[in-house]
């Protein structure tokens, strides 16, 4: 991944835009062209895709993590500028998921990465799918403006 694994003395400008675009910009987009619409429709939900990675520090990732942290906050502000038109924002903040992208690192490194996480077990796409089935449900109507970590404990250490 772009700017992972670099100090920021490491990282040039190309890369810290790219982490940036795909990581906050694509968020600030999506809502940008959604939120009217659900003005329109007399409310709504959205569910920001962040990180643990907007909580902590990790070393040799302060592009991703910044943007992560930058999901944070705008998923915080747009939860108060938007409750008004009955629509909340939430996130949720995956710890390691193992995905195609991802599986050669994990299998690499996956007794130092399963050592992150106290429940044992490294995360599934369907652990993360089920945070945001809740938050999109109505049973989290009274839900908003915050992040859901999805992390298997890795963030309670």
């Amino acid at each position: 991944m772009w700017g992972v694994g670099k100090t920021v003395l490491d990282l040039n400008e190309e890369e810290w835009d790219q982490v940036m675009a795909v990581n906050l910009k694509g968020v600030f987009l999506c809502s940008k062209y959604a939120v009217p619409h659900m003005i329109k429709n007399g409310g709504g939900v959205i569910v920001n895709s962040s990180s643990i990675s907007g909580h902590i520090g990790q070393r040799k990732q302060g592009a991703y993590n910044a943007a992560k942290g930058g999901v944070e906050l705008l998923t915080k502000c747009m939860a108060l500028d938007f409750a008004v038109y009955n629509i909340r924002v939430n996130a949720v903040c995956p710890a390691w998921v193992e995905i195609d992208f991802n599986k050669e690192d994990i299998k690499q490194r996956k007794d130092e990465i399963l050592r992150l996480h106290p429940i044992g077990r490294i995360g599934q796409p369907k652990d993360v799918a089920y945070a945001v089935l809740y938050l999109a449900s109505d049973e989290s109507s009274w839900v908003t403006g915050t992040s859901l970590m999805v992390d298997g404990g890795y963030t309670t250490q």
